[in-house]
């Protein structure tokens, strides 16, 4: 009879399809150490501040998130834990459709997004070790708890001219908030593992112009932004 109650508990706190969208958009925000907010939340969603202000006292209520003292929204420890297993899902889910099904970055990161709520835990693992046990999605970003970001890591937009680097990831912000940003940058070869030269850096403009193996390439600041790279510093100085 307590195995029953059990599982009737848990299955009731684990989070809805809604709740699990609301989940994984504060976790991408957080890893890009963006401000979270009402407003930044309802845009990334579609949805009106007043949905919500509404979920968000739900998920509040259970102990999912809380207000900061500078009154942003942030994880507590569950909900951190619930959103790494739906980000962790994601990717996954991710590679499998890039490394397997051969689909493309935009379309496996839509499918994965309909994919993730279906998953279970069983198949999650099989899947990830029958990848090869991969450590990051197609884009470069980190699967939950089998790898963290990289030390050094900057923003595209950060590197000073004359830099060497080589690319990172692509911002999980950009994946889901703007696909042909990530159709631009991998039509351009601006993918985790290319190495690229910072060029010119025109503050004025707010543009950063770059060389890859076989291009010049003139971004602006805020498509920048969404790309990040670990400097070379050896290859500077030489």
């Amino acid at each position: 009879m307590s195995t029953t109650v059990d599982r009737d508990v848990s299955e009731s706190r684990a989070p809805t399809e809604v709740v699990s969208r609301y989940l994984e958009a504060i976790y991408y925000m957080q890893s890009e150490n963006e401000p979270v907010r009402s407003a930044r939340l309802a845009d990334w969603l579609g949805v009106s501040r007043p949905t919500v202000t509404v979920a968000l006292r739900r998920m509040t209520r259970d102990g999912m998130v809380r207000l900061n003292g500078r009154k942003e929204i942030e994880l507590t420890e569950l909900g951190e834990h619930e959103a790494a297993a739906i980000v962790r899902r994601h990717r996954i889910m991710e590679r499998w459709l890039t490394d397997v099904l051969g689909l493309d970055w935009v379309t496996a990161d839509e499918e994965a997004a309909r994919l993730e709520h279906a998953v279970s835990d069983l198949v999650e693992q099989r899947l990830w070790e029958a990848l090869g046990r991969p450590t990051c999605c197609p884009h470069g970003n980190p699967i939950p708890g089998y790898a963290g970001f990289s030390p050094g890591e900057l923003r595209l937009s950060e590197v000073a001219a004359g830099t060497r680097a080589v690319v990172s990831r692509i911002s999980e912000v950009a994946e889901r908030e703007a696909p042909a940003l990530l159709r631009y940058l991998l039509d351009r070869r601006l993918v985790p593992g290319r190495p690229i030269e910072i060029l010119e850096v025109d503050t004025v403009g707010r543009t950063v112009r770059a060389r890859t193996s076989d291009r010049e390439v003139t971004l602006s600041h805020e498509t920048a932004s969404k790309v990040w790279t670990i400097p070379d510093s050896a290859a500077t100085d030489q």
